[in-house]
Order: C-alpha cells, then structure tokens, then sequence
C-alpha cells in the first residue's frame, strides 16, 4: 500500500508539526518558531554598545540620558525575562 499524507510509509520520516504551513511558510522546511537565546545574548550586546556610545566627542549629556536610559531599559526587560523564565507555569 503506497503511503499518503495521512499515513506515512514506515520507512518515511513523518513531520509532525503544529504550524500550518498557509500560515507560516518556514514550517514547510522545518524551522518555525524563535530561538530566545539569541534574542537574549543579542540584547546584552546591544544594551552594551549603547553604554559604550556614551564615550565619545559630544559636549552635552542630553545623548549620555538617552543612551543610558535605553540601555537600562533592555537590561530591565532581560533581567524579568530571566526571572519569568525561572518561574514555573
């Protein structure tokens, strides 16, 4: 008996995923879905060069409030991801 979408052959690797491929294209090759390690080392990263923009030639501090209130602010949302993360649901 030939195998359908229905049934797999035993011999075929069956793709079980709960995405609709209408919906998200990318689960077609396999991959759908974010990946919260890279977003979580990329906002470090980036909350790191905002604190390191502040040396620069710039004669007023209006720019130093700024970034450093942004850098807080990422820093912030990471530290209670951390913490969500942590806690059981």
């Amino acid at each position: 008996m030939a195998a359908t979408e229905l049934e797999p052959a035993s011999t075929e690797r069956g793709i079980v995923t709960h995405v609709d491929t209408a919906e998200v294209p990318s689960a077609a090759w396999g991959w759908s879905g974010e990946s919260p390690r890279t977003f979580r080392a990329s906002g470090w990263i980036v909350a790191l060069i905002l604190v390191l923009m502040v040396i620069g030639n710039h004669k007023g501090h209006v720019e130093d409030i700024f970034l450093i209130g942004f850098a807080l602010a990422i820093v912030g949302i990471l530290v209670r991801d951390s913490f969500l993360r942590r806690k059981p649901r």
